[in-house]
């Protein structure tokens, strides 16, 4: 579903990303561990099309980037810490604006499933403005898979949320993992990574230094692999 080959990121002369390969099957969820500046953010917004990659092959759900931009955007769903919602518009408007944008057809009953699934079905036709983080980020998932993406990829969607709404964040997440969508998340938060994922990828100094399925994780555990990652 995610091919990456070779991939370097240049800003000026600082070199981000080095040579980086990566690759992920349809269903899988990957946790994408790393350092503060290790790269993580510029590539998902690569991975995202909002960034062109300097050198390298970047395919996602059999589109090229940057070539097939537009392809991608539409099998895709972000979410970051900021959740990109209108706050003088309602829950509902604001996914209304979306799906007109996705060419979503018939698009009243999809949203009020996705507003079922992130449990903020009854306060449709309150004002985001209103909402809490928690909620913002609940409905910032809404508008990610309103319409139905093969790939999303989630960018420290944590940041910011009390325990409470980190928990019920928590479960939208396994909901959607459920469904057999395929996921990239970057997260600092280890146990919560390893509650979630399928596998964990650990991105420092600009390319992937590590990868371990969860099932292979055997006696250990997601610190104990990340910390032995940065030792190598």
């Amino acid at each position: 579903m995610i091919e990456v080959k070779k991939l370097t990121k240049r800003f000026g002369l600082k070199t981000i990303l080095r040579g980086l390969d990566f690759q992920v099957q349809p269903g899988e969820f990957v946790a994408l561990l790393g350092p503060n500046g290790a790269g993580k953010t510029t590539f998902l917004r690569i991975l995202s099309s909002l960034s062109r990659p300097t050198l390298g092959k970047v395919i996602v759900a059999g589109h090229s980037l940057p070539n097939e931009s537009s392809q991608v955007r539409a099998k895709l769903g972000v979410v970051s810490h900021l959740p990109l919602l209108y706050p003088d518009l309602t829950a509902e408007e604001n996914l209304q604006f979306y799906a007109r944008m996705y060419g979503i057809n018939n698009y009243q009953l999809r949203i009020t499933e996705v507003l079922q699934l992130i449990g903020l079905e009854n306060r449709r036709k309150d004002l985001v403005r209103t909402f809490s983080r928690g909620m913002s980020q609940r409905l910032a998932i809404a508008r990610a898979i309103l319409h139905e993406p093969q790939v999303i990829l989630f960018d420290e969607p944590y940041t910011g949320l009390d325990q409470d709404a980190s928990e019920m964040l928590d479960e939208v997440l396994k909901e959607i993992a459920s469904h057999g969508r395929t996921v990239v998340m970057t997260s600092h938060d280890l146990i919560r990574a390893e509650a979630l994922a399928t596998r964990f990828d650990v991105l420092s100094r600009g390319v992937i230094t590590a990868s371990i399925n969860k099932n292979d994780l055997k006696n250990s555990n997601v610190l104990d692999f990340y910390k032995q990652a940065l030792e190598h």
